[in-house]
């Protein structure tokens, strides 16, 4: 599965770059995004094949500190980039016209930028919150990797504290992003029933489908690893939904993308062709 998702988010990069057709702002986030999901899941299941070819389940603090730091980079990084390519879709079929004036190289590349920064703060934040947690009750991880809200509910004080600290992590990291594409889309839906022919609103929903696909699959895990965090005591449902936003979702993301998508589907056997 590691292979794959490696392998499917570097074609969609290649596709990107060698095609000239997809030098737009859709493919350039598209492209991000891949490069974002080959970190995403490079943080954690290299480690937990180690793990499982070694039989050891140990990590050191430093070690569980410096991937929960770079597993919550891309995280966040990775909402970013959609509610970035759900602008993109607003701007695109809500204001066609002025679509290649808004969306241009330069505000791309600043909006990346940004995205950057905010993706460094929100791991910090999450760093030095736990490194408050000085106090442990045990040392035993109830995940295959460092999961910031599993690392939450290892600490000594009252379990209230904690839960509010996860649900205001989760709402910050997560929710301010989400109400941004729900926003978009909104705009986006209302637009596509102005339009009168049944085939030019297929044409415009179709352009989102995808995206919308991928949303679905990363918030609603992220969000079920944490809030049932935070309201259930349960193991074993929080590692399931974990392997789903973590693995699954960045291993579906480029079948997603290059499935419904003509463009990504030309440009690959343009690219396989010219390789072979």
């Amino acid at each position: 599965m590691y292979l794959i998702s490696v392998l499917g988010n570097l074609l969609i990069i290649l596709s990107v770059i060698s095609d000239s057709h997809l030098h737009t702002p859709m493919y350039f986030f598209l492209s991000n995004l891949s490069l974002v999901d080959i970190g995403y899941t490079s943080t954690t299941i290299p480690k937990m094949i180690v793990n499982i070819q070694t039989h050891s389940r140990v990590i050191s603090y430093a070690g569980c500190l410096t991937q929960m730091s770079i597993f919550i980079l891309f995280g966040c990084l990775d909402s970013l980039l959609l509610t970035m390519m759900a602008y993109d879709r607003f701007v695109a079929i809500c204001h066609p016209l002025h679509y290649p004036v808004i969306m241009n190289p330069h505000l791309c590349s600043f909006l990346i930028l940004v995205s950057f920064l905010i993706s460094i703060l929100d791991s910090q934040l999450h760093n030095w919150i736990v490194l408050q947690l000085t106090c442990y009750k045990d040392v035993e991880i109830s995940s295959f990797f460092c999961d910031p809200s599993q690392l939450l509910k290892l600490a000594c004080p009252d379990s209230s504290i904690n839960n509010l600290l996860i649900f205001f992590i989760g709402t910050i990291s997560g929710g301010v992003p989400l109400l941004g594409i729900l926003y978009s889309y909104t705009q986006v839906i209302s637009s596509i029933l102005r339009v009168s022919s049944s085939g030019g609103r297929y044409k415009a929903f179709s352009t989102c489908c995808s995206h919308l696909s991928v949303v679905f699959l990363f918030y609603g895990t992220g969000f079920g690893v944490y809030f049932s965090s935070a309201v259930s005591h349960s193991p074993k449902k929080g590692v399931v939904a974990s392997v789903v936003y973590a693995v699954v979702s960045p291993l579906l993301n480029p079948f997603i993308y290059s499935l419904r998508n003509r463009d990504i589907k030309s440009a690959l056997w343009r690219l396989i062709n010219r390789r072979v």
